[in-house]
């Protein structure tokens, strides 16, 4: 059954031969800049966005996005003020947003308050790396009944036969990973990777997205035609660090 998201995805599918999905820590380096960021993203093209919450061991990240989650926690960002700015900006801007964080910060906020909470604030799903599917029921029957997109991975280890599985719990899109370990590193865009997303597409039907070490325009001339949208996390953090808030646009605008 098609969902606003899916007919949203489908329709920038058709206009753009590959979308762009960016990444923030809530409250890194500060919630002014946050919006800022948000804003000049959006204004630069962005199709969706994923708004991370800063947790104490973000196991699938590398260290730009580790040192942005323990700068925000040192400056006291909780879960009631990320979802409150995710109501802000779900309510200003015009593109699908997505929470990602792991799953200790929904088991201890409560996995039903946190998909109620979701759809309150208008928010498209959630994208959730450290839980296995086959530990994830009930979040994945929540996520359903309040018709959200719960977003499963990929990578280049997983099994035909597992993709399979995956793929039939899965909606919205699929994140597949391009390459073992964390965020952030380099990633070899090569044959290799060509092939493993031929192995990505063969086992769904739904768009995927490529994530974990996209850096530039290279990189996303390279994934076009074999993924759908490319994620964008480690290198605008860097941006901000290095340029400051207003140097996004210029960088998104970029890869285009």
């Amino acid at each position: 059954m098609d969902t606003p998201f899916n007919n949203y995805l489908k329709k920038k599918m058709q206009e753009k031969d590959i979308l762009l999905m960016t990444h923030i820590v809530l409250g890194y380096p500060s919630w002014e800049t946050c919006l800022q960021v948000v804003e000049t993203m959006v204004k630069a093209g962005v199709d969706l966005m994923e708004l991370q919450i800063p947790f104490s061991e973000p196991m699938a990240d590398g260290p730009v996005i580790l040192r942005a989650n323990q700068k925000a926690l040192e400056q006291g960002v909780t879960v009631q003020q990320c979802l409150d700015f995710a109501r802000k900006v779900t309510e200003t801007f015009d593109i699908p947003f997505f929470i990602m964080s792991y799953y200790n910060i929904l088991f201890k906020y409560g996995v039903e308050r946190f998909a109620q909470t979701l759809k309150a604030r208008n928010l498209q799903g959630a994208i959730v790396p450290d839980l296995p599917p086959e530990e994830g029921q009930e979040y994945l029957d929540l996520m359903k009944k309040h018709d959200l997109t719960p977003v499963l991975f990929f990578s280049p280890t997983t099994p035909d036969s597992r993709m399979k599985y995956i793929a039939s719990l899965s909606k919205g899109f699929i994140y597949c990973l391009s390459r073992k370990g964390v965020t952030g590193a380099d990633t070899n865009f090569s044959t290799d990777l060509a092939s493993y997303l031929s192995r990505c597409r063969l086992a769904t039907s739904l768009p995927l997205a490529l994530g974990f070490g996209i850096k530039e325009k290279a990189d996303i001339d390279f994934i076009k035609g074999k993924a759908d949208i490319a994620v964008i996390g480690s290198q605008t953090i860097r941006i901000v660090d290095n340029e400051g808030s207003g140097a996004v646009g210029k960088f998104i605008r970029s890869l285009r």
